[in-house]
């Protein structure tokens, strides 16, 4: 518009001078003739109308500049974000934001329950503080104390390092079960029910065949969705077992209308709680009506509910420190649509093959069967790029590592030592035990259900998952 103003200003000087140059002309030369002023002032008004003329034509081209370069600017991105970076450091970033979250999402609980370690000299005094520090954990879920959930509580916050263990998987696991009984409408304190489960390990192995986190058996586990067949298991499979967990809780509170009978029931079947209830007699309302008509294992049950409940929001009340867990934090999923060996994904991109059986351990034979469906491949955020630019190279693997799997004897006998049993003999420590079959120490204590490496017996017999 300055500009405009100037073209004006100019313009109208250049009237005024022509102006003021006719009337010197008329004052010095001699008087013209009417038809020859009546030419004269016709020239002039033609001039200054093909001037005004013209500054209106520039005005117009001037305002239709200025009204293009407003709307350039208006719509114009004032930043731009992920053209700025390459995929993989888009996938940093997400890993980044991911670890960032969880990292404030347990210091934001954690600090609710932030107290001073504290000696006690007596038990009434240790009764009356952990009763208390009970009440501040509201929730629908009745946490009564007694002496019963002390014992276990002293359990699970001794230095065993269990808690510390259960701490450092409940990184990884915790954020996505909350998530799911939430979606599910479920108290968010049912989380606990993981740790007396399994202590977070999904493939936890039961005496009696129970397995995965949840610790289901196969024929629940198929009545609640899970496939569960010689090359699948979904009991393993930590989000889809707890998807699981969810409607089966949901189911079971429906039928007792209280968190404590059908957290029991849980554990021993509806069958076991129903025939508890007939024998108590009146009105039994709670587990605790009904405590001594429950299978022996299922009292310490919902104790142990409570006190797993306490150690993990007081932890640090206890001195329990925790690490990282042994998987990435940050991870995403794949979707799997043939056949596909964990070794094509580990020799292809930065991933090794023990991570890929962590975050993937439905997978029995380290297979995923995508042929008549697909599957889901969980990998690290911060691989997920890799594996989706060198997607060819992955399967181009095919005859390397399907071969011997696509062999239906091989596949059978790969399936017979899944699974063996072991005699202790004199002699025999875990250690020894676990090198020699080529397990860790702690998959024996978490397959057999040993709360000590050192306490062994001739003749026990341990179960040996192989991989």
């Amino acid at each position: 518009m300055k500009i405009a103003i100037k073209v004006l200003l100019v313009s109208l000087a250049f009237v005024s001078m022509a102006t003021q140059a006719d009337a010197q002309l008329f004052k010095r030369g001699k008087r013209l003739s009417p038809k020859a002023q009546l030419a004269a002032e016709r020239q002039r008004a033609d001039s200054l109308s093909s001037l005004v003329e013209e500054y209106r034509r520039r005005e117009g081209d001037l305002r239709k500049a200025l009204a293009e370069q407003n709307a350039e600017e208006e719509y114009k991105p004032t930043h731009l974000t992920a053209i700025d970076y390459s995929p993989a450091q888009a996938d940093s970033l997400a890993e980044q934001l991911k670890l960032e979250q969880v990292n404030n999402a347990f210091q934001n609980f954690f600090d609710n329950y932030i107290v001073e370690p504290e000696t006690f000299s007596t038990d009434a005094e240790m009764d009356s503080l952990y009763a208390a520090r009970l009440k501040v954990l509201v929730s629908p879920i009745h946490l009564p104390y007694n002496e019963l959930v002390r014992s276990y509580i002293k359990r699970y916050t001794d230095s065993s390092g269990l808690m510390s263990r259960v701490l450092s998987l409940a990184q990884y696991y915790f954020p996505m079960i909350e998530e799911e009984l939430i979606k599910a409408d479920l108290p968010v304190e049912l989380r606990a029910m993981a740790i007396i489960e399994s202590a977070l390990q999904a493939t936890a192995v039961s005496r009696v065949g129970a397995s995965g986190m949840w610790q289901f058996m196969p024929v629940t586990a198929r009545a609640y969705g899970l496939e569960v067949n010689t090359m699948v298991d979904e009991r393993f499979d930590p989000y889809k077992a707890t998807v699981a967990a969810c409607k089966y809780m949901k189911d079971l509170y429906k039928m007792y209308n209280d968190w404590s009978l059908a957290i029991a029931a849980y554990n021993c079947g509806p069958g076991n709680v129903n025939k508890a209830l007939a024998r108590t007699g009146g009105s039994p309302q709670s587990f605790w009506d009904v405590y001594w008509h429950l299978p022996r294992e299922t009292r310490g049950y919902v104790p142990a509910f409570i006190a797993a409940t306490y150690a993990y929001a007081y932890h640090e009340a206890h001195n329990i420190s925790y690490s990282e867990p042994p998987m990435p934090i940050a991870v995403d999923t794949i979707q799997v649509t043939r056949l596909l060996h964990l070794g094509q994904v580990a020799s292809t991109i930065d991933v090794s093959e023990e991570a890929l059986k962590l975050l993937n351990p439905q997978y029995k034979l380290d297979i995923i069967p995508a042929a008549n469906k697909q599957y889901t491949l969980v990998l690290p955020t911060n691989r997920i790029t890799a594996y989706i630019s060198n997607q060819d190279s992955i399967f181009a693997k095919d005859s390397t590592y399907l071969k011997e799997y696509l062999n239906p004897e091989v596949v059978q006998k790969k399936i017979t030592q899944t699974a063996t049993t072991y005699r202790v003999k004199k002699g025999d420590t875990l250690g020894a035990i676990a090198r020699r079959h080529g397990v860790t120490v702690r998959q024996l204590m978490t397959w057999n259900n040993l709360r000590s490496a050192d306490r062994l017996s001739i003749g026990q017999r341990l179960q040996i998952m192989k991989r």
